[in-house]
């Protein structure tokens, strides 16, 4: 009899057990959050408008290399210059959306890949063409590409203009500097017009909290450009957080010498302005990650969150504008500003997926 009894409840046990383990799994399925609204503001009003932008900052870039192709003067460069900053600046809102159209032809890869090799450049300028798209010029394409074009070929801006005017390969210098902004540009018309002609409604109606659906794939890119596009790439690996010493040509807007930490802070508004749903065209908020969180009873994960992303914009604040330099004379900021970054590794990639019950899809490589 006791027998019998013992076996019960041992049977019981594993029934709850079961039950209980079967509520957890099934809980981002069961919860009433509008996912449908959340992904359509992020939609409307911050990606298409993002793309939209740089589509029209590329669009200036594109008229004024053609100014300055066409009379390589002082003025004609500043101008190029400026438009090329203020392009670059741009992207940095929409360089976190790898996902569609973006993805499927490597869209990121032929826009930001840094350093830039000007090695490949010199080589694709001698030949007089070059095969763009192909992955062996992915890190001689793009914004990169761009800043050693517009401030690396040489030492001093008369040395750079003369490349484009009395050097004997003058006429393959003007002709691969414009064959870098028009590829920008029909590129980045391509993701525009995916997005307002389909993707958006595909993107905004995969709600379901499983591995392949589109909202769990993109709350993972979110996390995995945080991680790795701002946090590594822009301050870790220059800093040295990943190597044994530090490496201060591996900086955004190396040749440029006056950006690098402007690029830094719009990449990390532009987190920071997804995470709680603010438009890009106004100060406007609306559904986003941080209201699900709110939802699911996380306000002080969403507070926790905010709080150290502000902590970490003052410690890029602190940087010079030039990270070459804020390495070579004091690399301490440059980590500690990557410290402050790395705080909010652990809040995104494991309290918020957990609260949305969402598994990591990408394999971390830097081991921390």
């Amino acid at each position: 009899m006791l027998k019998n009894i013992s076996l019960l409840i041992i049977v019981l046990i594993m029934v709850i057990s079961c039950s209980k383990d079967d509520d957890t799994s099934d809980l981002g399925n069961n919860d009433d959050f509008n996912r449908k609204a959340m992904l359509s503001n992020i939609a409307d009003n911050i990606i298409i408008p993002s793309y939209q932008d740089l589509n029209t900052k590329l669009e200036v870039l594109v008229s004024t290399k053609d100014d300055f192709i066409t009379d390589p003067n002082t003025e004609n460069l500043s101008a190029l210059r400026t438009s090329w900053l203020n392009a670059y600046k741009s992207w940095q809102f929409v360089e976190m959306f790898n996902i569609g159209k973006a993805e499927e032809i490597s869209y990121h890869f032929q826009m930001n890949i840094y350093p830039t090799n000007d090695d490949d450049i010199k080589n694709n300028i001698s030949l007089g063409v070059a095969d763009l798209e192909h992955p062996n010029n992915n890190d001689a394409v793009g914004f990169p590409a761009l800043d050693y074009m517009l401030y690396g070929i040489e030492n001093t801006d008369s040395a750079i203009l003369n490349k484009y005017t009395i050097d004997p390969e003058s006429e393959n210098y003007k002709l691969y500097l414009s064959d870098l902004v028009v590829q920008m540009k029909s590129l980045t018309g391509i993701i525009l017009n995916d997005w307002t002609s389909s993707y958006r409604d595909v993107f905004i109606n995969s709600t379901s909290n499983t591995a392949t659906s589109g909202f769990n794939q993109f709350v993972n890119d979110y996390i995995y450009y945080y991680e790795k596009g701002l946090r590594a790439n822009k301050i870790g690996i220059p800093a040295g957080n990943f190597s044994s010493n530090p490496l201060p040509n591996k900086v955004e807007a190396l040749y440029n010498k006056e950006s690098s930490k402007i690029l830094a802070l719009d990449a990390l508004n532009a987190v920071q302005n997804l995470f709680n749903g603010k438009s890009y065209n106004t100060n406007s908020l609306d559904s986003s990650f941080s209201d699900y969180l709110n939802y699911l009873n996380k306000s002080d994960l969403v507070t926790l969150i905010n709080n150290k992303l502000d902590l970490a914009r003052e410690k890029i604040n602190l940087l010079d504008d030039d990270f070459s330099m804020q390495i070579n004379e004091d690399n301490t900021k440059m980590t500690n500003a990557y410290d402050a970054l790395q705080t909010v590794v652990v809040l995104l990639k494991v309290d918020m997926l957990q609260a949305f019950n969402i598994s990591v899809d990408y394999v971390d490589a830097d081991g921390d």
